[in-house]
């Protein structure tokens, strides 16, 4: 069998009048992430770690924020085709671990709907996707609540 793993970063900045997504779910809270799509921090860590492991580069090669056709995108729609590029070249997904950093609002409450949402979308069973949360101790950018930050790791197999 063969094996390959990836990892993902991605930090957005938290800002008023847009919404909170997080694996595709939308989160009540009073500030959303900043970004040329919907910003969903998650799904882009889980995408750079899946392009990651096999050296296909990074989302911004596939989905550059230069482009107007990414404006507004639907982070769940991008991670389908970044999938589909990981399926095509015989590799599938054996799990996802993931760690969200954030002061506010609380995530926990929201994690099983964020797994179900990625399950859903990646075609993969709940179990595995493991997604944890938590803050940085008022420390530094994330801990003044200036952004969101998620780093993932993703291995795949062939």
């Amino acid at each position: 069998m063969n094996l390959r793993i990836g990892n993902g970063y991605d930090l957005h900045k938290l800002v008023r009048d847009r919404p909170l997504i997080l694996g595709g779910v939308t989160i009540p809270h009073e500030f959303g992430l900043l970004g040329h799509s919907d910003a969903d921090a998650l799904t882009h860590a889980i995408m750079d770690a899946m392009l990651g492991a096999l050296s296909l580069g990074d989302i911004g090669h596939y989905f550059p924020p230069s482009d107007p056709k990414w404006q507004g995108a639907d982070s769940l729609v991008l991670l389908h085709q970044v999938h589909e590029l990981i399926k095509a070249q015989g590799w599938q997904i054996n799990n996802i671990d993931s760690v969200l950093i954030a002061e506010r609002p609380k995530l926990k409450p929201h994690i099983k709907a964020m797994r179900d949402k990625l399950a859903t979308t990646l075609q993969v069973n709940p179990d595995q996707i493991g997604i944890k949360a938590t803050t940085n101790e008022k420390l530094g950018h994330l801990g003044r609540e200036e952004g969101i930050a998620a780093y993932t790791v993703v291995l795949l197999s062939r």
